[in-house]
């Protein structure tokens, strides 16, 4: 996909819009405001030279705003004939088991071999038109090297009624989304909560960062976490522990960004936990490899509650943790 850089001055007739509406009035034909909000969300606009990463920010007239065109992409994704493991279905909606390495929504650099080719494939004709297309409602979404349990919708009413679920993050209702993690080191406490602001890093928009309140696209982002089982490598000082980690927000990274911020990043992850690669080769030969094949962050979403969008019954999900996470949990457990 080729690209090409866009400037545009705001003018007194745009003055006080929404960033995703100015921006999506400058894309090709074709290009929607999702998509606007996507390349917001992907570091992929500036307001005055600085990455903006919030679709609500309102423009002034006289900034100047900046962003990459990529080459127009097919309006709709096609179905591919990709397995997965449903652990639900009816009229309103699915949900699955991902898988890591699956990326969830067709984009840049990833427009086949998703999630969302797959369920249209899977669905066929039992996708009712959201937004007025026949696609799958994809109302949250895990990393790509991220495995475990998701919803999707399967209608205009299910999407709105899960989305204002996953944005309400069960402070009304029973949404909770729960996460296993294994990290390095122990924490010093049990049990915590890690409160900070997180926004694009300043060394590179690829990656979240905590940051100051002030950061123009700082959100707040809150993460409990709970230690489940300790691993310490006494022979060679090496400690590891697998914690749950529930969400009070949904932020970009946010587990993985705050267990590194709180000093025991995710092992496997080569973006926040970069500085521990070389732990690994402490550990037990089994293990070492165990983690090596991992070839990722030691994530899984194991657990989904939320209200049925149709019938208000509270569904619980639970899953398994992967088979690679759990390879290496027996490899630590041998010592």
């Amino acid at each position: 996909m080729t690209e090409h850089l866009k400037t545009i001055v705001v003018d007194e007739d745009n003055h006080g819009k929404r960033l995703d509406q100015f921006v999506a009035l400058h894309l090709p034909l074709g290009m929607s405001r999702s998509q606007a909000q996507s390349m917001i969300a992907n570091g992929h606009v500036t307001v005055n030279g600085v990455p903006e990463s919030a679709s609500k920010l309102k423009v002034k007239a006289g900034d100047q705003v900046s962003f990459e065109v990529p080459e127009a992409e097919p309006p709709e994704p096609e179905g591919e004939d990709i397995p997965l493991t449903i652990l639900f279905e009816d009229d309103h909606l699915l949900v699955l088991n991902k898988p890591a390495g699956l990326v969830v929504h067709p984009g840049a650099g990833n427009a086949k071999g998703t999630l969302v080719n797959a369920l249209i494939y899977h669905c066929g004709d039992s996708l009712s038109g959201i937004g007025g297309v026949k696609r799958p409602g994809i109302v949250h979404r895990l990393d790509k090297e991220t495995s475990g349990v998701m919803v999707v919708a399967k209608n205009d009413h299910a999407h709105q009624h899960l989305s204002a679920q996953f944005a309400d993050h069960g402070k009304t209702g029973p949404m909770e989304r729960a996460y296993l993690a294994l990290i390095w080191g122990i924490p010093d406490r049990r049990s915590g909560t890690i409160t900070t602001f997180l926004g694009r890093s300043s060394g590179d928009r690829k990656r979240q960062a905590v940051v100051s309140e002030s950061q123009p696209d700082a959100r707040h982002a809150v993460t409990y976490y709970v230690v489940q089982e300790t691993f310490s490598q006494e022979q060679n000082g090496t400690d590891l522990a697998l914690v749950e980690c529930q969400l009070e927000t949904g932020r970009t990274h946010q587990i993985r960004v705050h267990m590194a911020h709180n000093g025991q990043p995710l092992v496997g992850d080569n973006v926040y936990g970069s500085g521990y690669k070389t732990k690994s080769a402490k550990l037990n030969p089994e293990a070492a490899q165990a983690i090596t094949d991992l070839n990722r962050q030691a994530l899984h979403a194991y657990k989904l509650v939320f209200e049925h969008p149709a019938t208000g019954e509270t569904m619980h999900f639970d899953t398994e943790i992967a088979d690679d996470m759990a390879r290496v949990l027996a490899a630590l457990q041998n010592v």
